[in-house]
């Protein structure tokens, strides 16, 4: 049984509030130059900032196709959370004070000034825009399935639709509407995710207050009751074919064992991924540009952590509990489900229709507050990186602002023909969004921040050959490479375990053996971001 789509007027009419409200905080706080534009006008406090942070990163990914995961793979997915979770340490306890000291709007704008070199600033505005609109594409494919479910449109009106309503409010109010917006939208998405999962945990008869608990007896359910032939289809309609029950028990002995889906070494590997790959992200480390200091900056990453560790504590609760339902009702777990599958478990569990549609719209905020953050880092990357420091410096503010507006809006359609037809589940296409980051934006950054001695041909060689590589093992892991031992060694979605150390020590070498930075550089580095006297 898959997810029933539709015209449903509860949800819709739930749904189209809150669309409206985007676009009115957004028009609300239009912003009125370059800083409101890029950076929120630097204003944002600590906690908004920590609320922004946490609507900023929970996606689709993570509000969808995170559960979509764990609800396949079971144990193995953790890696998700986990690397996700540790990437923002990463920042906290290495880069957020330190970027926000530099004082630029972009990333490509640190890259090209740490390292005085325009064409390491393109090749990092490029890296950017490929990073957003590949991150995009899952983001929207989130966005279609929800207007699908509530207003029964098919997957490419979804598409269009949901495109048109999030460029109007970025294209009209900029990063400090969509910062604005990223705090409501917070509100939106952490109690659709929760309460629903309330009611589910209570039908389900585990323990409902706090449903993170119920959890690990849902765990143990999967692992003895539902581990056998007979304690599958208690629920089901119809009797079972011949061996379907047994095959749905070894499928759930495998789904809570540590490696019964894959092996401790791409759990690695793609923990890692994500962990890199979140702290290389261009619209992660625009974050740190909106507040008013270095402290600020600090604080943000600790609030946002714990607003992101609410959602990311209930992801598994939702997987668990499908897991069992589809046990019970004798249903082998399906692929093509997966990203619905959170939907689907408010469905099967009876919660009231208006109360899915809520949890919609939980879901469409998620992406909609990633899509804006995405998009406006990668129109910032060609207007602000490409455009102004590199084609015109002479540029007016006013004229910035609207290539940066022409860029959103062309790059919104972009994603749109890809996302028409996407290749992958939802947290797939992200991971590989993570692997080209953690593989280029990361070790460039870590090297510019923390050692003096990195040059414009070190990061440039290190860029180029992460980005290279990656690209490679993408379309050879996924084409004639395929199930040979350097695709399982390099997998495309989790390379940054080899490839992140490669591009480092390649920018190291080339760094080595060409003339050091300019003395200017070095002293602000010692001097403005660490805060130690240079010689």
């Amino acid at each position: 049984m898959g997810i029933q789509t539709g015209f449903k007027l509860g949800p819709a009419i739930i749904l189209a509030v809150i669309l409206v409200a985007f676009v009115g905080i957004g028009v609300g706080h239009k912003a009125k130059d370059q800083d409101d534009y890029w950076a929120a006008g630097r204003g944002i406090g600590r906690v908004g900032a920590g609320a922004a942070i946490a609507s900023n990163w929970m996606s689709a990914a993570s509000f969808l196709g995170m559960a979509g995961l764990l609800y396949l793979k079971g144990y193995f997915s953790t890696a998700y959370l986990l690397g996700w979770t540790g990437g923002y340490v990463m920042l906290l306890v290495l880069m957020a004070g330190q970027i926000r000291r530099f004082g630029k709007y972009t990333a490509g704008d640190f890259i090209g000034d740490r390292y005085e070199s325009n064409a390491a600033r393109i090749i990092a505005a490029v890296t950017a825009i490929i990073i957003s609109l590949t991150y995009s594409i899952a983001q929207y494919k989130g966005i279609a399935l929800m207007f699908s479910w509530v207003f029964g449109f098919n997957y490419a009106t979804s598409v269009i639709v949901g495109t048109g309503v999030v460029l109007t409010y970025i294209i009209i109010a900029g990063m400090l509407g969509a910062t604005k917006n990223m705090q409501f939208q917070y509100t939106v998405i952490i109690t659709a995710f929760i309460f629903p999962l309330i009611f589910i945990a209570r039908k389900l008869g585990y323990f409902y207050l706090i449903p993170e608990i119920g959890y690990g007896s849902a765990v143990w359910d999967l692992g003895h009751t539902y581990a056998t032939a007979a304690g599958i289809g208690q629920d089901a309609t119809a009797a079972l074919a011949p061996g379907l029950a047994a095959k749905i028990a070894a499928a759930n002995v495998k789904f809570v064992a540590p490696w019964g889906v894959s092996s401790m070494y791409k759990w690695i590997a793609l923990c890692f991924t994500m962990m890199v790959g979140t702290a290389g992200l261009p619209h992660v480390l625009s974050r740190f540009y909106v507040v008013p200091n270095t402290r600020d900056a600090r604080w943000s990453v600790v609030w946002g952590l714990f607003f992101i560790g609410l959602l990311y504590w209930s992801s598994p609760a939702y997987a668990n509990f499908a897991r069992v339902m589809a046990a019970k009702m004798g249903m082998v777990p399906r692929k093509e489900l997966a990203d619905a599958i959170v939907v689907l478990a408010a469905e099967r569990a009876g919660l009231p229709q208006w109360f899915c549609g809520y949890l919609a719209a939980g879901a469409i905020s998620a992406a909609f507050s990633t899509v804006s953050g995405l998009l406006i880092a990668a129109g910032s990357a060609v207007a602000h990186d490409i455009y102004y420091r590199v084609i015109n410096p002479d540029a007016s503010e006013k004229s910035r602002m609207v290539v940066s507006k022409v860029a959103v809006f062309g790059l919104g359609l972009v994603v749109i023909i890809f996302a028409l037809k996407p290749f992958a589940l939802i947290a797939q296409i992200v991971a590989m969004a993570f692997a080209i980051a953690g593989n280029t934006i990361f070790p460039t950054f870590l090297l510019g921040i923390w050692w003096g001695r990195a040059n414009k041909y070190g990061a440039i060689a290190g860029m180029l050959t992460g980005l290279g590589l990656t690209v490679f093992f993408f379309f050879w892991g996924r084409g004639a490479g395929k199930g040979t031992f350097l695709s399982e060694l390099i997998p495309f979605t989790s390379s940054s375990l080899i490839l992140m150390p490669v591009a480092l020590i390649t920018n190291i070498i080339v760094s080595s053996m060409t003339p050091p930075p300019s003395e200017e550089i070095r002293k602000f580095l010692h001097e403005q971001v660490h805060g130690v006297k240079f010689g």
